[in-house]
């Protein structure tokens, strides 16, 4: 579903803890021919988990071709609350992951980066809406190729959740935009809204965890296809299942 891959941040699961496992079946390669190199299957494991001196929320995706795992992808993030209504927050975070090519079997590591600075977090008295605003500094550290040069960036980044319908469906998401000198415009923008129906809150299935859904991976300059280039707009829906404990 991304081969930069990414997720969210903090209250993006919705609940006041959450765990979760994602699986996703990718349908950019039938969409578009020049993705056809894409991974059609990424499982995605997610945790959010709250203290009293803030939070700590980190996702790994792996992304799989027919004969095995492609590339694996991760972030983690620490917030400290800085105010006594834990709205504010100072936000710590951690991006890299590893990826293949199917064609020849070569590997690429991902520029990883390190973000830190202020968060805005609001959720209703029952958890069931969350809104979490974050503005960072984004520092990528020197990748493994010469262009990949060390630089400064900014990132803002919303991250949201609503439950609705009886808890019945969910709509959560997050959507990026960061500063990139190598691409097209300078900024790269992605955004992952997913809907999900929740079978446990039915009649006679309470205790079952599993939700099913879609989740629409929305991007400028950030896909990779089989060119080698990352210039373009795509919005690539998937088919999921999640599972949570």
């Amino acid at each position: 579903m991304r081969l930069k891959l990414m997720i969210i941040v903090a209250l993006a699961v919705i609940t006041v803890k959450a765990q979760n496992v994602q699986l996703h079946y990718d349908l950019g390669h039938n969409l578009y021919e020049e993705l056809s190199n894409r991974p059609s299957v990424t499982t995605t494991v997610e945790m959010f988990k709250p203290d009293k001196w803030g939070s700590t929320f980190f996702f790994a995706d792996i992304d799989y071709f027919h004969d095995g795992a492609a590339g694996a992808y991760w972030e983690i993030a620490r917030e400290l609350n800085v105010s006594a209504n834990k709205r504010w927050a100072a936000h710590v975070e951690y991006n890299g992951g590893l990826a293949s090519s199917q064609l020849d079997n070569s590997s690429t590591r991902f520029q990883h980066a390190f973000l830190v600075g202020p968060a805005w977090n609001w959720a209703s008295s029952d958890f069931s809406r969350t809104l979490s605003l974050q503005a960072m500094y984004k520092y990528y550290f020197k990748g493994q190729h010469p262009w990949n040069r060390a630089f400064n960036s900014f990132q803002a980044t919303a991250v949201w959740g609503i439950t609705f319908a009886g808890r019945l469906c969910t709509f959560s998401g997050f959507i990026d935009c960061w500063y990139d000198n190598n691409v097209r415009g300078n900024w790269i923008t992605i955004t992952e809204p997913q809907f999900w129906v929740n079978l446990n809150a039915l009649r006679g299935m309470e205790g079952v965890n599993l939700s099913l859904g879609t989740e629409v991976e929305v991007s400028n300059n950030f896909v990779w296809d089989k060119n080698g280039r990352n210039d373009h707009f795509y919005a690539i829906p998937t088919l999921a299942a999640k599972w949570s404990f």
